[in-house]
């Protein structure tokens, strides 16, 4: 379940600097907030049994008519104080979807050592990527423009892989998965950084939204390879 939003931004290189290290600051921590809703949503959505007890094909119509319903309360609340509460909301439901896979994959014998090593290997991807972000002096703006076709690409086969069921392509569907939304980290942080995008909390969407696909990505790659049954 591929997901991803696309904000070009109009402002440009004029916010002060201080403006956008704080931009950039309240950005980091709100990343780190959504991940406690997102982790009490996958433990709730495991506990009941509700994200698997979804068909495939009815849990990515939820999946899609959840995620771009709040994806546009976000787009309308970014500037108000409601901002920040819808966008926890949205990533709690993100954690229920997710519950299906982290399910699976807990219910192998090393499942959750494969869960953490998952959670690691994102994290080091994400350091890795704000830490680049700090050296790269060039902008990346047309970058996301292909990173974005790339994501529609990635979308559109995964659904046909529905029908398909083919394992060699969600293999290659989820190491492409990686590589985009690695740059996307990289592009988003970077905007940031550059003064291009001056609203925090979509910000934390763009980057929050890259790292839940590295990580499903990850997590379904290590349980097919890494996984043992008990």
């Amino acid at each position: 379940m591929t997901l991803r939003t696309f904000n070009q931004g109009s402002s440009g290189y004029a916010l002060p600097a201080a403006q956008r290290n704080r931009v950039l600051r309240n950005t980091y921590w709100l990343l780190a907030l959504s991940m406690v809703p997102t982790v009490a949503g996958a433990w709730l959505g495991i506990a009941t049994g509700l994200s698997s007890a979804m068909s495939p094909m009815v849990s990515l119509v939820v999946f899609l008519a959840g995620a771009f319903g709040f994806m546009f309360a976000i787009e309308r609340t970014k500037d108000s104080a409601a901002g920040v509460p819808v966008l926890l909301a949205f990533t709690f439901f993100m954690g229920l979807m997710l519950s299906r896979l982290v399910g699976t994959v807990l219910g192998l014998s090393n499942g959750a050592s494969l869960v953490m090593t998952a959670f690691a290997g994102t994290g080091g991807i994400f350091f890795g990527m704000a830490m680049l972000s700090t050296v790269i002096k060039r902008d990346l703006t047309s970058m996301g423009k292909w990173l974005f076709v790339g994501v529609v690409m990635l979308m559109v086969a995964g659904v046909a892989n529905i029908f398909v069921q083919s394992s060699a392509l969600m293999i290659t569907l989820s190491v492409l998965a990686i590589g985009i939304f690695s740059a996307f980290i990289l592009h988003d942080l970077k905007r940031v950084q550059d003064g291009l995008e001056t609203n925090y909390i979509t910000a934390t969407l763009g980057v929050y939204l890259s790292l839940f696909n590295v990580f499903q990505s990850l997590l379904a790659l290590l349980g097919i390879f890494g996984g043992r049954e008990e």
